[in-house]
């Protein structure tokens, strides 16, 4: 990809305490976002392609659409 925003499905690109915006699984056919700061990194591989799963601070689990600047 060509633009230099931080991929959601590389947990590469994923740090502890980092702003995301998830989505979870109940959410999954509204498309709705939940917003938080990462807690914990939940997926064990380095890629996937629908999103890194976390856990944010908020106790929200779910699959990393975006990687916001703070």
């Amino acid at each position: 990809m060509g633009n230099n925003i931080p991929d959601g499905r590389s947990r590469r690109n994923i740090e502890i305490g980092d702003l995301v915006e998830i989505i979870q699984k109940q959410d999954q056919r509204s498309g709705e976002l939940a917003e938080g700061f990462v807690k914990r990194i939940l997926s064990k591989s380095l890629n996937h392609p629908h999103g890194i799963k976390v856990l944010l601070e908020t106790g929200e689990v779910g699959r990393i659409k975006n990687i916001l600047e703070e």
